[in-house]
């Protein structure tokens, strides 16, 4: 058990388990694009340990940038986007490999969907972290994932509570 400000969080994923899952979407992700040098877009703040974790074990050449979007408010998703970093990065006829830490509702992910395809890439790809396919409300084909989980708060491993908690090393779920 740890404390995160206010809450009571308990293990649900542990750092190995991350650091192996992490690696063989790493693996998928170069037998995919074998000849080809995709840019990853990272979105800040969340996806940045599973973004540095997973471009450490790509065995093609590739290059990163990072876009930062707000969608939280402690622990509720404001169903609004705001962006706050974009994309400067000539993406027009590249393939784009999105980084999200959590897909949950949807609506973060299709937003950046949209601004991303609008600059005409020869493709876009989703590699999520983590999955909460119940919360899920918008039609979003996610290609790489990394583990399903249950509607359940989580922080740890770049994600957070109200600002808190990214620096844990596992994955925590809010005790009930």
């Amino acid at each position: 058990m740890i404390q995160v400000k206010d809450k009571t969080f308990e293990t649900y994923i542990t750092e190995e388990a991350l650091r192996e899952r992490v690696n063989i979407l790493a693996r998928q992700i170069s037998e995919d694009y074998g000849g080809k040098t995709p840019l990853f877009l990272a979105i800040l703040n969340g996806a940045f340990i599973f973004a540095a974790d997973l471009l450490k074990q790509v065995a093609i050449p590739c290059e990163i940038s990072f876009v930062k979007v707000a969608s939280y408010h402690q622990m509720q998703s404001s169903g609004t986007v705001t962006e706050l970093i974009g994309l400067t990065e000539n993406i027009a006829g590249r393939p784009v490999i999105i980084l999200e830490d959590i897909v949950d509702t949807g609506i973060t992910m299709e937003q950046i969907l949209q601004a991303v395809q609008a600059k005409e890439p020869e493709s876009v790809k989703i590699a999520t972290l983590l999955f909460k396919p119940d919360a899920l409300q918008k039609n979003i084909q996610l290609d790489y994932v990394g583990f399903q989980i249950p509607s359940r708060f989580v922080v740890g491993y770049g994600l957070d509570y109200d600002g808190h908690g990214r620096n844990l090393p596992h994955l925590y779920v809010l005790k009930e």
